[in-house]
């Protein structure tokens, strides 16, 4: 399970990024307004943002808040729902049916299957019943287009880690038909189907590369038109993937490793592997994997801030490893203590003076224009890990969307490539992963 909140971030092989600022060189822009101001930049940024498609593709979730009670038509801590999207012009969010890894045994796939179900469930209901007349569900690009023209958001799935699957091949296609359109065969942790990119901590590793089973996955998945994810699996993993398919890949959340060289993130050898096959990268707004140097000494400065707060209330504060070893129930417990911490620390980090620069927007762009020159303008895209650990200074949840647009509008780029980067090249993927399975002898309905 992931566990999103105020300054416990997890600590996965921290190394030093480079500061780097290069930008584009300007390219036209259109010619009803002039930029000569800010004032001017952001009429166009606005303009330009209300008239392309927004979609990020990977936007963790938590079935409480899809409850008859607590659900995304109404403005929830979460860091993605109805409120927040409309207020920063979030169209398209793809929400993922996460599983964490656990034992590779018919007692841990079971408990895996029923944790994706309910996590189906939980979007099916926001969908169908919660909310009908703000968001629909889309499993194609002309759907998720239809649903945009008609002025709701549209709600798509991706599946974080096939371990759900256990050893039946057949969920793939289950999964298919309940909407997955994308699906990433590990997470942390070796799947059964393929080794995860945490083996090079301790150079460890279940398969060197894909099981047999998680080769058939790939078979399976190119069959029923579900494409596969490549942000979570090693890099051996993700070389015999782009051997085996018949199709462009993704990855869903991940950014670039010769800016900052963190395992989630992909090398300069991988995004050419990414170009050949035709795939787009989802540049991810997760701190740590933009500049992970900005990103530590920030952090100290605010854990220093937040214990210090905690102990004048007499409150205990746990590091992430101590919170692991907590019960269930003492976990919950726990957790919900310190959210109640959360906006007392922020309000003392709106006062403080000083504190070291936290990792910005201006920081993902770099990430956005570096994959842009090395691989192409066709194979990038944006993606945030809300809820599931993303979020960054001018783009800590949804209602901030428009600050990408406004960075993206002052390094250069224009509607039509704008347009692109946020949806256009997504979506050119899926309809060609579509597209070849329509040419498959296949059961899906």
């Amino acid at each position: 399970m992931k566990y999103t909140y105020t300054l416990c971030i997890s600590f996965l092989l921290l190394i030093a990024c480079n500061d780097n600022k290069k930008k584009l060189s300007p390219e036209n822009t259109p010619e009803s307004i002039e930029i000569t101001n800010e004032a001017d930049l952001l009429a166009m940024a606005k303009k330009i943002h209300a008239n392309v498609m927004t979609l990020d593709t990977h936007c963790d979730i938590n079935v409480k808040n899809f409850t008859d009670s607590i659900n995304y038509t109404q403005k929830l801590t979460s860091q993605v729902n109805l409120p927040k999207m409309n207020e920063g012009g979030l169209d398209v969010p793809w929400f993922v049916v996460y599983t964490g890894q656990g034992e590779l045994n018919k007692e841990g796939y079971k408990a895996a299957y029923e944790n994706a179900l309910s996590k189906f469930d939980a979007i099916h209901k926001l969908c169908e019943e919660i909310a009908p007349d703000q968001i629909q569900l889309a499993t194609s690009s002309q759907e998720a287009i239809n649903i945009w023209k008609s002025g709701k958001k549209v709600a798509m799935i991706g599946i974080e880690n096939g371990y759900p699957i256990g050893t039946d091949l057949s969920n793939v296609e289950k999964f298919y038909k309940m909407g997955a359109r994308y699906m990433s065969l590990a997470h942390n942790g070796h799947s059964q189907l393929s080794d995860s990119n945490t083996g090079e901590k301790d150079s460890k590793w279940l398969h060197n590369g894909l099981s047999a089973l998680g080769k058939q996955v790939i078979a399976e998945m190119n069959r029923v038109g579900m494409m596969i994810d490549v942000s979570h699996p090693s890099k051996e993993a993700m070389r015999q993937m782009i051997e085996l398919t018949k199709t462009p890949i993704i990855a869903s959340h991940s950014s670039a490793r010769a800016l900052c060289g963190h395992s989630r993130n992909l090398d300069d050898e991988q995004l050419q592997w990414m170009k050949e096959n035709g795939g787009v990268v989802q540049t991810v707004a997760f701190k740590s994997y933009l500049n992970t140097e900005k990103f530590e000494n920030r952090y100290d400065a605010e854990l220093k801030i937040a214990k210090s707060i905690a102990d004048s209330l007499g409150l205990t504060w746990l590091e992430r490893d101590e919170v692991r070893a907590l019960s269930d129930e003492e976990r919950t417990a726990y957790l919900k203590q310190r959210d109640t911490l959360a906006p007392i620390i922020q309000e003392k980090l709106d006062v403080t003076k000083d504190l070291p620069p936290a990792v910005s927007v201006s920081d993902f762009v770099d990430h956005i224009d570096y994959l842009v020159e090395k691989i192409g303008l066709d194979h990038v895209g944006i993606s945030s890990d809300f809820d599931g650990g993303g979020g960054i200074e001018g783009w800590k949840d949804a209602s901030e969307t428009m600050n990408v647009t406004i960075e993206l509008v002052r390094r250069g780029y224009t509607e039509a490539q704008i347009a692109q980067l946020w949806s256009g090249n997504l979506l050119r993927v899926l309809d060609e992963v579509q597209v070849y399975a329509n040419t498959q002898s296949t059961t899906v309905e």
